[in-house]
């Protein structure tokens, strides 16, 4: 099954909407796309650090989501990671499992609690 990349910025508020499961390294919202395919999209914010550590920790998560995606992903869902603080220094392996483990409870639909509005 082929992915494609999410680029619109309305596919990223949507993905907000969904199912959301936070990990030391990042946190990832699963929402379904009715029928769009496997799609996925990553976001590191300013607050990360400069463009070099952000481009870092994008391209792990790239690696992370081509590797992770077409066995353990949702089917017809988007999938959004987005970049914590510690996120860059993780272990690969450690990251590959909390992402594995962050799969498996969004396919049980099993999201974190609702953040509370600031």
């Amino acid at each position: 099954m082929p992915m494609s990349v999410l680029s619109r910025r309305a596919d990223f508020l949507a993905a907000n909407r969904g199912l959301r499961i936070a990990r030391p390294g990042f946190v990832l919202l699963a929402r379904p796309n009715e029928g769009q395919g496997l799609r996925y999209g990553i976001t590191v914010t300013k607050k990360i650090g400069n463009a070099v550590v952000r481009n870092r920790m994008k391209r792990r998560f790239r690696e992370l989501l081509r590797e992770a995606l077409p066995t353990a992903g949702l089917p017809d869902h988007d999938h959004v990671l987005i970049g914590r603080e510690g996120g860059v220094e993780r272990d690969f392996a450690l990251l590959r499992d909390e992402l594995a483990a962050a799969l498996t409870r969004a396919a049980e639909g099993k999201g974190d609690p609702p953040r509370k509005r600031r």
